[in-house]
Formats: C-alpha cells, structure tokens, sequence
C-alpha cells in the first residue's frame, strides 16, 4: 500500500526512507485519520518530512499524486481487491442480512442498483431546478465550486462540484524577509559558515572506510579502525556590550550567545558597557570587582582569533574620540585607540549591530565605528550574519 506514493515523493527529491513509510502505515492502521484526504495530508507530512525545507516538494508530489482525488474512498478502491472487499463485506453481515440480499437478487444486483441510483441523484443535481440564476448553486454556498446557468461547471468543468482549492495546490507564497527577529536554530545556520573543520581529539569515530580496507587486507577477519571527529577548529573572540540601551536587545543577544557557545568550541566572551576602554569582564554580577585588561586580552589570545563586537553603537561621540568618554568611569585612552589597537593585532574583525540598518545614519557614534572596524558592521539578522562570517572566513 502507498508504495506509488512513496516512488512519486523520491522521484520529486523529498528524502523520504521506508521507516518513515512503515510510521505512516502503521498511523493508518491505527486509524489516526480515515476517508479524508486532507487529514492524510497533514499526517502523511508529519510522517514522511523531516524537515520544513521539504514541505515545497512535497506538496508538489502529493498534488501530483492524489490529482483530482476528493477523499481516500478512490484510492481505497484501487489499492484494494475487489474480491477481497466483497469477501469481507459479506463476512460482516447476519445470515438474516445475506437471505435479504438474496431475495433482493444477490450481491451484484443491490450495487448494480445503488450505483444506478447515485448517478441519477448526481445528474439530477446539474444545472437543476432551485440553482440560481448567477450559477452559484448549492455548491457555491458550502464553500465549493459551483456550477453555471448551463449546468457547466465553469472553471471546474462540467458537472463537477469540487471543493475549495487544497492546501497542498494553493502554494501562497510571499517575499521573504531578512531583517527578521532571529530564532537560535538559525543563528547557528548562519554562523556554520564560519567553519574550518579538522580532525582533533581522541579516536572516538568510525573510520568505514579504513575498517573495510583494512579488514579486507586482513583476509576479511574484521578490523575496526577509529578516528578523531570533525570539529571546527575557528578561534573566536566575543565580546557584548551590556546594559543601557542594549537591554532591548536582551533577548535576541541571549540567542547569539547561545548559539555562538554551541557553534564555536574555541569562543571566549566578555562584556563590555557602550564601548571598548582599557578593561573588560566576563561576569555581570562581578563586574565592579573582577576586570580583565584590556592589554591582558590583546597579549593572551593571539592574531589567529576572529573577532565579533555585538553593540548598537549608540551613544555620545565623545564616548568614542575622547579620554574621559566612558559615562562610568575616567578612561586614561579613548575608546577609539582601543579599537584601533584590536584592528592592528587581529585581522579578521566585525562589528555586529542589533539596530535596523537603515536607522544607522541617524546616529552619527554608529557611522563613527563603522569607520573603525573598516566598514565590517553588519546588522543583526540572518543575512547580517552570513555576511559577517563570510567576511571572517576570507
């Protein structure tokens, strides 16, 4: 059973394997959805595609499958004997039932009348009495396609009353969007390409290919070989402003930072507050206690680190260009010299910005950085991003 189905779903590269099948069979056989092909769509979905990116093949596949099918009643008549619905059929009823049958002239006589007597009622209801005169029938009325004043269907052919336009053949789309709030999960897509991946650490995975090689060479008595996994190597700096205007940027940060964790395995963060200045710190709570220099950082993590400031850069530009800048404390050096020294040390720095791009211009301390990080700020959404690993990975 569905094993068409199945071949028309590889056929439009919908990655769909045969234990997927078996859950949707078994779904079936439970009788989750029954007789209704909208419910079949969405539970055969649910079984077979594993990922969203699938849902435009799919829905191609199925409308090209289930074409012109109203409900599984048809699909049960062709995937079912006939003889074997007849068995069972007559299996289910009384002896009582059956001599009834039979007075009536047996089995084939009572379908031959039922189906006589279904395709008067059908023809009766084209283009019949009681429709009115704009063609919208009792069809239109429910929703469905209705009929003309000929009885024509108009758009949906003659004498047929379809239903309204499946979900799997509207195929509504809109322009996609990429100043969209970010989710963590595509954080993470987009910061994979910032990637450089090698094989480190311990043997913990299987090598197929050296095992089969080997163990042939062995006269096939078996030889496991192990190697290290792929991970990614890239060395990361991070570093987020924290506090002030920034706090409503509190959430999408979080998914960053989280992101950034799971992606890099070599990250260091701190926190830093509007600008960079001659110390940083790596927890909030402690941060009037516990700073890190900034020299400190400059001379432990060397040029090879890539380097991401997360900041709205909106603030007074004195922050910026003068000594004393800081709105907490009396920095010695401007906030523009720290950011130089980063530049000349690290080649590979961005400046991720969580504000729209086009508001940028209004502030002139956002154009001011801007300047300093060499033009490398990108805005805080799924192409930002990709933008901004793209340019690190160069």
């Amino acid at each position: 059973m569905l094993i068409d189905f199945f071949y028309t779903l590889r056929r439009h590269k919908v990655p769909v394997t045969i234990r997927e099948l078996l859950d949707l069979l078994q779904a079936m056989q439970k009788r989750v959805v029954y007789g209704d092909v909208d419910d079949f769509y969405l539970l055969s979905r649910a079984c077979l595609v594993k990922d969203e990116k699938h849902y435009d093949k799919f829905d191609q596949a199925f409308g090209a499958y289930f074409k012109g099918l109203e409900d599984l009643h048809g699909l049960l008549e062709a995937l079912i004997p006939d003889e074997w619905l007849r068995r069972e059929f007559e299996q289910s009823l009384s002896p009582e039932d059956l001599e009834k049958i039979n007075s009536l002239g047996g089995l084939e006589k009572l379908i031959e009348e039922f189906r006589k007597a279904q395709q008067e009622a059908s023809q009766g209801g084209e283009g019949g009495e009681g429709e009115e005169e704009n063609g919208q029938g009792k069809g239109d009325r429910m929703g469905q396609g209705g009929e003309g004043p000929n009885g024509s269907g108009g758009k949906q052919g003659k004498g047929k009353k379809k239903k309204g336009k499946k979900a799997w053949n509207q195929r509504q789309f809109k322009n996609l969007d990429d100043s969209v709030e970010l989710g963590t999960r595509n954080i993470k897509v987009a910061l994979r390409r910032l990637r450089k991946l090698a094989r480190t650490g311990k043997e913990e995975e299987l090598d197929m290919d050296s095992t089969i090689r080997s163990t042939a060479h062995n006269g096939g008595m078996l030889d496991i070989r192990m190697r290290p996994e792929r991970k990614n190597t890239v060395k990361v700096l991070c570093f987020f402003d924290i506090g002030g205007s920034m706090d409503a940027h509190v959430k999408v940060c979080e998914e960053l930072f989280s992101a950034s964790r799971t992606e890099f395995k070599h990250m260091e963060h701190f926190y830093f507050h509007n600008f960079i200045y001659e110390s940083v710190w790596k927890d909030n709570r402690r941060r009037a206690a516990e700073r890190m220099s900034t020299w400190q950082v400059l001379n432990k993590y060397a040029h090879d680190y890539k380097v991401i400031f997360v900041g709205d850069a909106t603030m007074a530009p004195y922050e910026v260009t003068h000594s004393g800048g800081s709105v907490e404390h009396w920095n010695e050096e401007p906030g523009a010299l720290w950011m130089q020294r980063f530049s000349e040390i690290y080649d590979k720095l961005v400046w991720i910005n969580p504000t729209p791009r086009d508001t940028w211009e209004y502030s002139s301390s956002v154009e001011m950085i801007r300047e300093l990080v060499g033009g490398q700020m990108y805005p805080l959404t799924i192409r930002g991003l990709e933008e901004a690993m793209n340019q690190l990975s160069k």
